[in-house]
């Protein structure tokens, strides 16, 4: 396998590692602590907007997936559901980008 650069037809999303030599033969991080408060926030966020048919888990995990690279890699992983949610509410209108600011 090679670290080759994706075809220009496709490239791949941040989530699409399968293969890149940076990636394998990795420790697995076993993150055991609870959520801290901002995790159990965004979470219960997550929740309410679930239960309002507002959002579905297939809709958050898109918009994990399709945060830029050098972002991803910068945000926490509450941060990166956070940004999910913020983008997802925007596209469907629930609120304007610029009251995000």
């Amino acid at each position: 396998m090679s670290d080759a650069p994706p075809s220009p037809e496709k490239a791949p999303a941040i989530h699409d590692m399968g293969g890149l030599s940076r990636f394998r033969c990795s420790p697995v991080e076993r993150d055991e602590a609870p959520p801290d408060a901002f995790g159990r926030r965004v979470d219960a966020l997550r929740q309410v907007l679930a239960a309002k048919k507002m959002m579905t888990v297939d809709e958050l995990r898109r918009g994990i997936e399709s945060i830029p690279e050098d972002e991803y890699f910068a945000l926490t992983y509450y941060e990166r559901w956070m940004t999910s949610i913020c983008t997802l509410m925007v596209e469907k209108g629930v609120v304007a980008a610029e009251d995000l600011r």
